[in-house]
C-alpha cells in the first residue's frame, strides 16, 4: 500500500512557529515581592503565653505564634538595648560594630555598612520606622527611605508622678554613668533613685502612653503604605515592658500580685565570679526601690508591673495586625518580632539585663512568613539574633551582603527540627580588674563563659559551666569540678573556635 507524500503548507508552519514563538517569549509577571512588618520589643524576655506561661496574657502575640514559628533559644549578642539592637541592623557581632554600651554609634567603626534597613532600600522597598529600632538618639538616618519617627509621649500619667521624676532627674543629671552598659552596673553610692516611680497603673485609654501613640502611628501608616507601588519595610519598636512599668489599670487588672510567683533562686550561682551577675542598678535608680534586697511584697508589685506592661504592649501590637489584615496586606506580608534582649525578676537576687545567663541572653523571635507549611510550629534550634538579617534578605529574594556574621534561619522553616548550629553566642563586658569581656556560648546542653582581659583575650580571669539539664537556672557553676575537665577542654576549644567554626559546622 502506498501513502501519498505529506506536503506541509510552510507559510502556515511559519506562522504557526511564529504564534508559539510570542507566547513563549511573552514574560510572565512577576510574583510581587513581600512586604516586611518589623516588630521590636524592649526588655521582653520569653514569658509570653506561647512559650508555654499561660498566666501571661499575650493574646496578639500568641496569635502571631500560632500563624508562624515560635524559636524557643533564640539568643542575643550582647544583653543591653544599644549593642543587641546594633547587632541586629548591622548583621555583625559587638565585636566587629565595637558597640558594647549606649552611647556608642557604629558608623564610628562601620561608617559604610550597609544596614539591614538600607539594604532593602537599595532593593526596591520603602522602608519606615517609628519607636524604638535603634537606641534613643543613635537613629542611623541612612537606614530609612523617610525620617524616623519618635511620637512624644509623658514616661508617666499621672502628674506626681511626672513631677517626681523630673525633680529626680535634675538632681542627678550630672552623675557619671557606667561605660559598659550606660547604666551603672553596681549599687551606686551616691545618685540611687534619680528617677520617678517604678510601676504606675493610671486610669488612662492606652494612647495616653508612648507604646499606644506608636501604634497610632503605625495604623496610619499602614493605610499610607497600601496604597505605594513598591514594597514596604515597616519597623515598629515597641518600648514596653522596659522600666518604668507604667500601663493604664485594665492590664494591671488582668493581674492579682498575690498569686504571682517569685523567683526560685534569689541568690548568687555557687561558685561564679562574683562580677558575673551584678544586683542590677537600672532598677534602684527608680524611686521606693531599696539598695540593697528587694522584699517580697516590693517584688511582687514590681512583677505585676512587668506583666501588666508586657499585656498593654501586646494590645497595641494586636492594633497593628488587625489593620495589616483590615487592608489585606497580611497575605504578603513578612512579620517578625523580636525582643532586645532577656530580663531578670528576682532570679540570682538581680533584676534587669546585663549579664551572660541565659535569663538575659534569651529573649523570644516568631517569624511569621505567607504560605510557610509549618505554621504553628516550634523549633529547639540554636539561632542568634544577628541571623535576623540574612533570614529576612532570603526570603524577600534579596542577595546576602558579605559583611554578615549570621546565617539565614529560613531552612528551619521547612524543617524545624532538621541538625542546626553547635551554639549560639554573646558577650558582655564588665569594669572590674581594669576591665573584662565575658564571652558566653550555650550549646544544646551547656553555657559555658570565659572571662578575659579586654585588651589580651589569652587572659582568662574565670570559666563559668552550667548543665542546662540538671541545673536549667544555671545556680551552680561547676567549671572548676575536676570531674569535668575534659568537658571544660573540650568546650574551650569550641569556643575558640567561635561562631565561624558554628558555622562551618553547620556548612558540613
Amino acid at each position: 500500500m502506498h501513502h501519498k507524500p505529506i506536503f506541509l503548507n510552510l507559510a502556515a508552519l511559519l506562522c504557526v512557529a511564529g504564534v508559539t514563538s510570542s507566547f513563549a517569549a511573552e514574560p510572565s509577571a512577576p510574583a510581587p515581592k513581600p512586604n516586611v512588618l518589623f516588630i521590636a520589643v524592649d526588655d521582653l524576655r520569653p514569658e509570653l503565653g506561647c512559650y508555654g506561661r499561660d498566666y501571661i496574657k499575650s493574646p496578639n502575640i500568641d496569635a502571631l505564634a500560632r500563624s508562624g514559628l515560635r524559636f524557643d533559644r533564640a539568643y542575643v549578642q550582647q544583653a543591653v538595648c544599644s549593642p543587641s539592637r546594633t547587632s541586629i541592623m548591622t548583621g555583625v557581632r559587638p565585636d566587629t560594630s565595637k558597640v558594647w554600651d549606649l552611647v556608642t554609634s557604629f558608623r564610628v567603626a562601620l561608617p559604610d555598612v550597609v544596614t539591614l534597613g538600607q539594604h532593602f532600600k537599595q532593593h526596591g522597598y520603602f522602608v519606615q520606622a517609628m519607636g524604638k529600632i535603634y537606641h534613643g538618639s543613635l537613629n542611623d538616618a541612612a537606614t530609612w527611605s523617610t525620617p524616623w519617627q519618635n511620637p512624644k509621649a509623658a514616661k508617666y500619667a499621672l502628674p506626681e508622678n511626672l513631677k517626681l521624676d523630673e525633680r529626680q532627674y535634675a538632681a542627678t543629671k550630672d552623675k557619671k554613668k557606667s561605660k559598659d552598659s550606660g547604666e551603672p552596673d553596681n549599687t551606686p553610692s551616691t545618685g540611687q533613685n534619680s528617677r520617678g516611680p517604678a510601676f504606675e497603673a493610671a486610669d488612662v485609654p492606652d494612647n495616653a502612653l508612648m507604646d499606644g501613640k506608636v501604634a497610632d502611628l503605625a495604623v496610619a501608616t499602614l493605610q499610607e503604605l497600601s496604597t505605594k507601588k513598591e514594597p514596604f519595610f515597616l519597623a515598629v519598636g515597641l518600648v514596653k515592658p522596659h522600666l518604668p512599668f507604667v500601663a493604664p489599670k485594665k492590664y494591671w487588672d488582668l493581674y492579682d500580685s498575690a498569686t504571682i510567683a517569685l523567683a526560685p533562686n534569689k541568690f548568687r550561682a555557687k561558685d561564679s565570679p562574683d562580677y558575673a551577675v551584678l544586683p542590677g542598678a537600672e532598677m534602684r535608680n527608680y524611686d521606693g526601690i531599696p539598695a540593697g534586697p528587694i522584699p517580697d511584697v516590693l517584688a511582687r508589685q514590681l512583677k505585676h508591673g512587668y506583666y501588666a506592661s508586657i499585656s498593654y504592649m501586646d494590645a497595641q501590637l494586636g492594633r497593628v495586625l488587625a489593620e495589616l489584615e483590615r487592608l489585606k496586606l497580611r497575605d504578603n506580608t513578612i512579620i517578625v518580632l523580636w525582643g532586645d534582649h532577656g530580663w531578670k525578676l528576682g532570679e540570682h537576687d538581680a533584676w534587669c539585663k546585663h549579664s551572660t545567663t541565659e535569663n538575659d541572653t534569651n529573649a523570644p523571635l516568631l517569624l511569621s512568613v505567607p504560605g510557610m507549611k509549618n505554621a504553628g510550629a516550634h523549633t529547639s534550634a540554636l539561632v542568634e539574633m544577628v541571623d535576623i538579617y540574612p533570614t529576612l534578605s532570603e526570603l524577600a529574594g534579596l542577595p546576602l551582603p558579605a559583611h554578615l556574621e549570621g546565617t539565614s534561619m529560613k531552612p528551619l522553616l521547612d524543617a524545624p527540627d532538621r541538625p542546626w548550629k553547635a551554639a549560639a553566642f554573646s558577650q558582655y563586658p564588665r569594669s572590674q580588674k581594669g576591665g573584662l569581656m565575658g564571652y558566653s556560648m550555650r550549646t544544646d546542653r551547656y553555657r559555658f563563659t570565659v572571662w578575659v582581659d579586654r585588651n589580651d583575650k589569652t587572659k582568662v580571669d574565670a570559666t563559668e559551666l552550667y548543665d542546662q539539664v540538671t541545673d536549667p537556672q544555671e545556680n551552680t557553676n561547676v567549671a572548676s569540678d575536676p570531674v569535668n575537665a575534659e568537658l571544660v577542654a573540650g568546650l574551650m576549644t569550641q569556643w575558640r573556635a567561635g561562631w565561624q567554626g558554628a558555622r562551618a559546622a553547620l556548612a558540613r
